[in-house]
């Protein structure tokens, strides 16, 4: 059957005149009757979207090969009883719904790339990516990610990346909007400080809420060029043997919120600030910083907690502060916060940071300070998890993003 331009339509007219078909199944058709995977199927119109079963005996042998295959506003349901060495895609449709079933799938690059950029390369619009798991990307200029972005408008949920040079690299594209939920990211890094846990251009918004970033290798846990970040209820840790450079690097400034965050810098840090805001320059139109309710922990020997660019403004109320270095390097406001080398935590040296009867944190933050227009007030705990952990305040607000309570 030929591959050539034309519609679906006309396939059928040279290829089966006297056939009667619905139009509803003329996609099937297609499927069970062409030997070859043809072209031509990814001209069907949208109206014709439908789930496409992905991995060994299904419908499609491999993500790659239903990446050929998928038009606007398909699902793509993926096997995850297997592992797909070298099965690396670009996909160009819009709409789609790409995700793991039965398990988790894994794609390990195994020195495969889509165009020397990554595991999956994702050119279309509004596309949703979830339960994958994608490891071992690398391509010569040392910036392979799991996820390329090329297209507008990302979401990933519940997705593991490690191991790559970079979990999730994205271009500018100042409409696009990404979120990132429920997911981990861990050892992500070429280990020349210029690849990340993640790293999104300048973007419209970029949200990340209840997710893990460990151990980036030299660079961040977390760079983000985006106008507008919203950053609540993660986990993102160096643990005791990392050695990210910043925890959260927000490198043109932007309206940033982050709250209820969990954030360790490791003894092994290759930078001394944990957050840094700005430094490569306010380049976009509003530029403030707030953070509450976060537990910042520095175990390395010195360093900065929040470190601010010249003609940015920040607020920061009921952060706690543990560790040694100073709280603050650059402008700001700052209330209800504590700094102390005595938090009081379940097992700090385990990465549990959750308040003990004893801590000073209990009842000494306010509530009052996070009404307005800004959405400052922690609902949540920290956690990747599902079922998500309420904050369950009693009496007044504690410092830092956990909420003392008797433990079970």
């Amino acid at each position: 059957m030929r591959t050539c331009g034309k519609g679906p339509q006309l396939l059928l007219k040279d290829y089966c005149p006297h056939m009667k078909i619905k139009l509803t199944s003329l996609r099937q058709y297609l499927l069970s009757h062409c030997s070859a995977l043809v072209l031509c199927v990814g001209l069907l119109p949208a109206a014709y979207a439908e789930v496409l079963s992905v991995g060994p005996g299904k419908q499609f042998i491999s993500p790659a090969v239903a990446a050929t295959f998928a038009v606007d506003g398909d699902i793509v349901e993926i096997d995850g009883s297997g592992i797909y060495q070298g099965d690396v895609a670009i996909w160009k449709q819009n709409n789609l719904i790409i995700r793991g079933i039965n398990g988790r799938p894994h794609l390990q690059a195994a020195g495969k790339s889509a165009g020397q950029k990554g595991i999956w390369v994702i050119k279309g619009n509004n596309v949703l990516v979830e339960n994958v798991e994608f490891s071992g990307a690398k391509v010569p200029d040392k910036n392979g990610a799991g996820i390329r972005l090329e297209g507008t408008h990302l979401t990933i949920r519940n997705c593991y990346f490690h191991h790559n040079e970079n979990g999730i690299l994205s271009g500018k594209d100042k409409e696009s909007i990404i979120l990132i939920e429920h997911s981990e990211f861990q050892e992500n890094g070429a280990g020349d400080g210029q690849s990340h846990n993640i790293y999104i251009g300048a973007i419209k918004e970029l949200v990340l809420r209840f997710n893990t970033f460990r151990g980036a290798k030299i660079g961040h846990n977390v760079k983000s060029r985006a106008a507008r970040n919203i950053i609540k209820y993660n986990i993102i840790r160096d643990g005791a043997n990392g050695t990210a450079s910043y925890q959260v690097d927000l490198s043109n400034g932007g309206y940033s919120v982050l709250v209820g965050n969990s954030i360790q810098q490791g003894q092994y840090a290759e930078n001394y600030s944990l957050i840094a805001y700005g430094m490569e320059g306010l380049k976009n139109s509003d530029n403030r910083l707030y953070m509450a309710n976060n537990t910042l922990v520095n175990d390395r020997h010195n360093g900065v907690f929040v470190k601010t660019a010249k003609g940015s403004e920040a607020w920061l109320y009921n952060n706690l502060f543990v560790g040694k270095g100073k709280m603050l390097e650059g402008p700001a406001q700052a209330s209800f916060n504590l700094a102390t080398e005595s938090p009081g935590f379940v097992a700090r040296m385990r990465g549990d940071y959750r308040l003990t009867a004893d801590s000073p944190s209990i009842d000494k933050g306010s509530a009052e300070v996070l009404s307005g227009e800004n959405d400052l007030l922690p609902r949540y705990l920290p956690s990747k998890d599902l079922p998500l952990l309420t904050r369950d305040i009693q009496g007044a607000l504690d410092i830092g993003a956990y909420e003392f309570r008797v433990l079970d």
